[in-house]
């Protein structure tokens, strides 16, 4: 009880200095961004004003308030790492229902910029097992947000902070729940040679239930893999892709797999397709010490070397009943290997999308195709030439990369009216952007 009291305190002094710089920043009138302990995993971009802004420091929020294991339930403040998080919790059989692929995503990255992996098949995202979420406002109020608040501007803030970049206040908490975990993780790697084949086993496991984990890959138009994951308690071995191996590479040869728990998770963490460093001898020399963290820290560090005509890096959620269309489009279109595929279940209609986004939308599951990496075209503009085919098939993407969507096109799937509902509660002034704004490709780059 003294440690809990304890950690409650720490949070207040840390909320308490927070709000203060917030009411001091905000005094100036200009844009202000934030600066964290962990590395952002949005995808760096040249020429991003947010560089220029004044900093509001939350590197101290990195602690776990509450962890009960009877209750599954997890009181972590925004700036916990997936890494911090599940050391704490697989000692106790538990995990969160999402865990996102990366090791240094934050549970606050993880609410504000969609985070999903392969549990999201039967959870959605990580947000969609979240209970409660504490928020600074421009004004340095602290506001308290659940679903089932008696105030509907608290529930509409709590369904509104997913997806929103830190545009509606800053995430200081996050409640949510747990669910049981094993010791290891048994993949196997199902191999298909059409879309309708793979789209036909996601359907089977995810009504059946009966894996944990479901991902994939298409590595062209005619090989697909799907791994199927399932906890269990023992194994007669444990990979780990941390070093020399490739995940990805991987699941074109095996049949199946073996990883702890925790290797499971973070399988990804030196790319899903795009490795770094990319080199079987790069990787034997420095791949142990040299993962997508360090990346982004460099693309921080130095962003004058990133390139003025970014490659493509987006996710992209197909209703699933437009995946075969947009995937036979994009091999015409691109022919770009491999894709990483994620099921979504629609779990409830989100806040922040339109209305109009959801009309005479019958699918239950989505598909999230990542395009990670590819180099555009010349005199092309492959990045629009996506976002058009997307809102074509009533798609949406993830806002963690070049958005060159018009205004209007943004708020036809993104919904106006519920963001500037909150907004004028938590941000009137603008301190923190409006969401159009602060995910826009520059407007030069926009004009190539």
């Amino acid at each position: 009880m003294a440690k809990a009291a304890s950690a409650a305190d720490r949070h207040a002094g840390k909320l308490e200095r927070i709000a203060a710089e917030v009411r001091r920043l905000a005094r100036a009138g200009a844009p202000v961004s934030f600066r964290k302990s962990a590395v952002s995993h949005q995808v760096p971009k040249a020429n991003d004003p947010k560089r220029d802004d004044d900093k509001v420091d939350l590197t101290a929020l990195t602690e776990i308030l509450e962890l009960d294991p009877e209750r599954r339930l997890c009181v972590a403040e925004a700036g916990v790492t997936f890494e911090q998080l599940v050391d704490a919790t697989l000692p106790h059989g538990l995990m969160p229902t999402v865990v996102p692929e990366l090791k240094t995503i934050t549970v606050g990255g993880a609410v504000a910029g969609c985070s999903l992996e392969s549990g999201s098949f039967v959870y959605g995202g990580f947000h969609d097992g979240c209970g409660r979420y504490e928020v600074i406002t421009a004004r340095g109020d602290v506001l308290q947000a659940t679903p089932e608040a008696v105030n509907p501007d608290d529930r509409l803030l709590f369904e509104m902070l997913h997806g929103t970049f830190g545009t509606l206040g800053i995430l200081s908490a996050v409640s949510f729940r747990l669910v049981p975990a094993k010791p290891f993780v048994k993949v196997a790697y199902e191999r298909f040679a059409t879309v309708a084949e793979l789209q036909a086993a996601i359907r089977r496991h995810a009504d059946r239930r009966d894996v944990d984990f479901l991902d994939g890959f298409a590595h062209g138009p005619s090989s697909y893999v799907l791994n199927a994951g399932k906890l269990v308690d023992e194994a007669p071995y444990a990979h780990r892709y941390d070093w020399t191996r490739v995940y990805c590479e991987s699941t074109t040869r095996r049949r199946e797999d073996y990883l702890r728990t925790k290797d499971y998770f973070f399988r990804y963490d030196h790319g899903v397709t795009n490795v770094h460093p990319r080199s079987a001898l790069g990787r034997l020399l420095s791949g142990g010490l040299f993962g997508s963290s360090q990346v982004l820290r460099l693309a921080e560090r130095f962003p004058w070397l990133l390139p003025s005509k970014p490659a493509v890096t987006v996710d992209l959620f197909l209703p699933f009943s437009s995946v075969d269309q947009f995937l036979c489009w994009f091999d015409d279109e691109f022919s770009f290997y491999p894709l990483w595929c994620v099921p979504y279940r629609r779990v409830r209609d989100y806040a922040w999308l339109d209305p109009r986004f959801y009309a005479g939308l019958a699918d239950d599951l989505f598909l999230d195709v990542a395009v990670y990496g590819m180099k555009q075209r010349d005199g092309r503009n492959d990045y629009r030439t996506i976002d058009e085919k997307v809102l074509e098939l009533g798609g949406v993407k993830t806002l963690i990369s070049h958005n060159y969507l018009t205004e209007s096109e943004f708020w036809s799937v993104w919904n106006r009216a519920s963001f500037d509902r909150v907004k004028a509660r938590t941000d009137p002034d603008n301190l923190f952007r409006d969401l159009y704004e602060k995910t826009r490709a520059p407007a030069e780059a926009a004009a190539r």
